[in-house]
């Protein structure tokens, strides 16, 4: 796609045009660095500094831009030899459907409010739509009106709001005192934890996460898989009077921080779940740090009472071609 030219001042050249990754990926590290550093955890520390070492190696560009499975396709806005705002887009292809993630849509505080989001984001919704993406999707902070504002004029309608909450090791709270028993996951409450897990972690965002819950399963077959894979899975079940009250599973990656999905039933227990994260942390303790990405506005005291910090609120945002 070429490049489109702007004079919006004498001698100023403004140029909207496709992210170069042989040249632009160092300097839109800072740039999304400059502009969502208040709320980047570790793993997206990580994945700027992979684009920076990414921007000096030859031989990974000459690779990556021949590759078409990797994401490293983009807008960016220049002025005067400078970008100063950028858009990525990320290809998924999942279950049949193609699906293309809007990312990263950022400017630089000194350009603000002159039209340049927007810009880049009706030619990134423009791009996908010529690549007969089925989907588009964006995520946004919920305390970013005028971006929330841009999407829904552009056809984005809301299907989610997810908060993302994080603590850190060794920082657990001690046991709650109550009635209430937490221990490993029962065989015969898997069918109850998925309905669960499902109602949390809706299937309509499982292109995004690929959460394949029949892994968390009992049997032989789970067990089987689990081993020779060589992935750890650890879960615990809150219960009182034999009822179960919610669940907290964990399975071990590389990621820098620790993700814990969480299972409660519609109505939620928030005694249940705080007893079964507080079990969690205290096993977890030498891990990196805990994430819990959860429904925003459900069990937020509970799971704050159990250490956790809310980091953001995300809007998930969809649009159709």
């Amino acid at each position: 796609m070429a490049s489109t030219t702007v004079q919006i001042q004498s001698g100023e050249t403004n140029s909207l045009r496709p992210l170069n990754i042989f040249r632009d990926l160092p300097q839109v590290a800072d740039l999304i660095e400059l502009c969502f550093s208040a709320t980047m955890d570790e793993d997206g520390q990580s994945y700027l500094q992979q684009m920076r070492s990414a921007g000096g190696d030859t031989s990974f560009l000459q690779w990556a831009n021949s590759a078409s499975s990797v994401p490293l396709s983009g807008i960016v806005w220049e002025e005067n030899g400078k970008i100063v705002g950028n858009v990525s887009l990320v290809a998924h292809n999942y279950k049949g459907r193609k699906i293309t993630l809007i990312a990263n849509v950022a400017t630089h505080p000194d350009y603000r409010r002159r039209g340049i989001g927007r810009a880049l984001t009706e030619r990134a919704v423009l791009q996908a739509r010529q690549k007969d993406a089925k989907e588009l999707w964006l995520q946004v902070r919920d305390d970013n009106p005028t971006a929330i504002k841009i999407y829904k004029d552009l056809g984005f309608v809301e299907r989610a709001r997810r908060t993302t909450y994080q603590t850190y090791p060794n920082s657990f709270r001690t046991s709650t005192t109550n009635d209430i028993s937490v221990t490993k996951m029962k065989p015969f409450f898997w069918l109850l934890q998925r309905d669960w897990l499902h109602r949390a972690h809706p299937d309509e965002l499982s292109w995004y996460w690929h959460w394949d819950w029949n892994r968390l399963g009992p049997g032989l077959q789970m067990w089987l898989h689990r081993f020779f894979a060589e992935f750890n899975v650890r879960q615990w079940a809150a219960i009182k009077n034999g009822k179960l009250l919610s669940t907290v599973s964990w399975l071990g990656t590389t990621r820098l921080t620790e993700l814990l999905w969480v299972a409660t039933p519609p109505d939620g227990n928030a005694a249940g779940l705080r007893s079964a994260l507080e079990a969690a942390c205290r096993e977890l303790a030498n891990q990196r740090r805990l994430t819990i990405e959860y429904p925003a506005g459900e069990m937020t005291e509970a799971i704050q009472s159990a250490g956790f910090k809310p980091q953001r609120t995300l809007i998930w945002m969809r649009a159709t071609s």
